[in-house]
């Protein structure tokens, strides 16, 4: 391998960057915007569920149930029903998600420490949601239960009573449970996998559609030359992107970093080297910008998005795609990094992991540098 070629053609390639602004901003202010909108937007935290209440007992007991939910994170009390009517009209237009109803006799029955029944009723369409609004409503009704039971111990016994069994939950690596802290590290994977096989996707491709191959092909630069140095340049801007996604992550979504900075950096490196000569190689298979860039995202955004363990847990997919996703880059950069971001963990837990990316990008540049061939179609 000769440097200077390679430096020649990493040189090309970087003026052609330089004078190309549209490729500039898809490098530099795609993966930004991609960032914030996904940053901002996906959420798994489920907060201020629009709720509805039918107080038919109106007592001072029925008032401090809905004074909980009132009360509650979970919940906002944002109408009150008359009837089934009104409870049915407000789910089915989607003003509300829930519905408590509770019952003529409920003051009365808690006075008397009988025991009665509160309803909710709920918008099924989105099971995941309302599972959780549902097991929030169970909490804040079982805790008020609780206190009526504790109430009627001590006025029979003068003490309150003691639990057999106390749960004290701790949250390890996230403690206040939010979902921004799980999401932006695997975002960051999946948006570097995409914006880095998007640019040189379209490397190989252009130089055909603009009939410079020819000239390529005519001069003594051998194929791994041509490739490392086309590389070369989308590299540096693959790292300033990881940078600045990692810099938004820290000052932006408040997002801590707990291990090595170094790692950090080291590990994507390996990372955007696989990304990149991915991209490189769907760009020599396909000899057109356009069909290129559709493989690409094909290739990169739906199966690092989908089958990563970013969005969806691989272990509650079904055992041929639990499979599948043994063939996703990003699953293991995914990991690599929220175990880095959350835990602090090192190459002593993470280095499957990191041996499993190296082959990965080896692999690619293999495959990239074998496709391409000196001569004409």
């Amino acid at each position: 391998m000769n440097l200077r070629r390679l430096v020649a053609v990493a040189r090309k390639e970087c003026l052609h960057v330089l004078r190309d602004s549209r490729a500039l901003g898809i490098a530099i202010v795609l993966p930004m915007i991609m960032l914030m909108i996904f940053g901002y937007a996906l959420t798994l935290d489920l907060d201020r569920v629009p709720l509805t209440v039918w107080d038919q007992s109106r007592t001072p007991q029925s008032r401090e149930l809905v004074g909980r939910f009132e009360g509650s994170r979970y919940f906002s009390v944002v109408a009150r029903a008359g009837s089934y009517g009104d409870v049915a009209d407000a789910i089915d237009h989607g003003r509300v998600l829930m519905a408590l109803v509770i019952p003529t006799d409920f003051g009365k029955r808690v006075a008397s420490e009988s025991k009665t029944q509160v309803q909710v009723l709920a918008d099924g369409s989105d099971a995941n949601t309302t599972t959780l609004a549902i097991s929030y409503a169970e909490s804040i009704v079982r805790t008020y239960s609780q206190e009526i039971l504790v109430e009627k111990a001590k006025r029979m016994t003068g003490r309150a009573p003691t639990p057999p069994l106390e749960l004290r939950p701790r949250a390890w690596f996230n403690a206040d449970m939010e979902s921004r802290i799980f999401i932006v590290p695997g975002l960051i994977a999946v948006i570097m996998m995409l914006i880095t096989a998007l640019l040189t996707s379209l490397t190989v491709a252009r130089e055909w559609e603009t009939g410079t191959m020819e000239q390529l092909i005519s001069t003594p630069v051998r194929r791994s030359e041509l490739i490392l140095g086309k590389l070369a340049p989308y590299f540096v801007i693959g790292m300033v992107d990881m940078l600045l996604s990692v810099l938004a992550g820290r000052f932006l979504f408040a997002v801590p970093i707990r291990g090595s900075l170094l790692l950090l950096f080291s590990v994507s490196a390996i990372y955007l080297v696989g990304a990149l000569a991915l991209g490189i190689f769907i760009s020599t298979m396909a000899k057109s910008q356009l069909l290129a860039s559709q493989a690409a995202f094909v290739a990169t955004f739906l199966p690092a998005f989908l089958l990563s363990g970013f969005m969806f847990d691989i272990g509650n997919m079904p055992k041929p795609m639990q499979i599948v996703t043994y063939f996703i880059p990003a699953r293991y950069f995914v990991t690599f990094l929220r175990g880095l971001y959350l835990k602090g963990t090192g190459l002593a837990q993470l280095w499957p992991e990191c041996l499993l990316m190296t082959a990965f990008g080896a692999l690619m540049l293999l495959l990239a540098i074998r496709s391409f061939k000196k001569r004409l179609a």
